[in-house]
């Protein structure tokens, strides 16, 4: 089953959650607009908007307000994005030049700003305190990740915990707050809404990992980038902690690692981490996550959308891109 399977009853919502998300980055400034359309129609999961959908299922669903939650928490990813590529010095995304790489980091940060104040924008019109309190919260930890990250290049020697951390910061906290926030605007019971919230922390975590593992295992057509790009910038991911737990590799993992590494480096480094068994271990971590995030659905109530979840769950945690 792959993800239009799975989104197959929602399709009709999503059609306009898209639309509106083309209408939301519409500009009197033609640079910012097409930049921002560029970046939305090189297409995406939209896991976000979904998991707002999906909350609210468990509440009273009502698409003219959950739309606003659902474009917003989208907007906020891609800002993330067209900012991540920038600090990445990324040429690609999804297969497709990004924003930096078509219209310069100058234009790529305003880009990036202005995607962020539409969100906030629509986000205006919201009522629920809470729901405001969450998500400003969460996008004060999300920065902090992005300099933790950065902090972090090419230290080999930080802890799993560091690490665990940061993409916490980096994936986990906005797909949590996407259910939270759908829950809220539902008027989900209490319960509903910490258990959605938990179930998609835990999903995110093993989301990330499976990220850091799939840009050491799948093919750059997949990928729709470089293979070994977290490598090539010096983001420290899972594997690599792992790898490094052995002594010999670690050090041949510091050798290999540096800035302007070449193909060959690359490959050399994704060998070594692959032979010592740090991929089957940062499986096994994000199957734990998994296994957690599919856990807390046992709190909902058992209903249809509570499958759909579910699927959801396993598809992106044992994805191959």
């Amino acid at each position: 089953m792959n993800l239009i399977e799975i989104y197959y009853d929602l399709r009709a919502d999503l059609e306009i959650v898209e639309k509106r998300l083309l209408k939301e980055v519409q500009s009197n400034e033609k640079v910012l607009q097409k930049a921002s359309a560029h970046l939305l129609k090189a297409g995406g999961k939209r896991i976000r908007p979904v998991f707002v959908l999906l909350a609210a299922k468990f509440g009273e669903y009502d698409l003219e307000r959950l739309s606003r939650v659902a474009v917003a928490l989208e907007l906020i990813h891609m800002a993330t994005l067209v900012h991540d590529d920038v600090i990445d010095d990324a040429d690609k995304r999804r297969g497709s030049p990004t924003v930096k790489s078509a219209w310069g980091n100058r234009i790529a940060m305003y880009t990036g700003d202005f995607i962020l104040a539409r969100a906030l924008q629509i986000l205006a019109d919201v009522p629920d305190l809470r729901s405001h309190q969450i998500l400003a919260d969460s996008i004060v930890q999300m920065c902090e990740g992005e300099i933790e990250q950065v902090r972090d290049f090419y230290r080999f020697d930080q802890h799993l915990r560091t690490y665990l951390r940061r993409i916490k910061r980096k994936t986990a906290l906005l797909l949590s707050v996407s259910c939270t926030l759908g829950a809220l605007a539902a008027n989900c019971k209490e319960t509903v809404v910490q258990a959605l919230g938990k179930y998609a922390y835990n999903l995110g975590m093993a989301f990330q990992i499976t990220d850091d593992i799939l840009d050491m295992t799948a093919t750059e057509k997949k990928l729709g980038k470089p293979v070994g790009s977290d490598l090539r910038q010096g983001n420290i991911t899972l594997p690599v902690l792992y790898a490094c737990r052995v002594p010999e590799t670690a050090n041949t993992l510091r050798r290999l690692i540096h800035r302007d590494m070449t193909d060959q480096e690359v490959a050399s480094a994704i060998s070594r981490i692959r032979s010592v068994g740090a991929i089957e271990q940062s499986q096994a971590l994000a199957d734990r996550y998994l296994a957690r995030a599919l856990k807390h659905l046992d709190a909902l109530p058992n209903l249809e959308w509570k499958e759909k979840l579910r699927q959801i769950a396993i598809f992106i945690s044992k994805r191959e891109y």
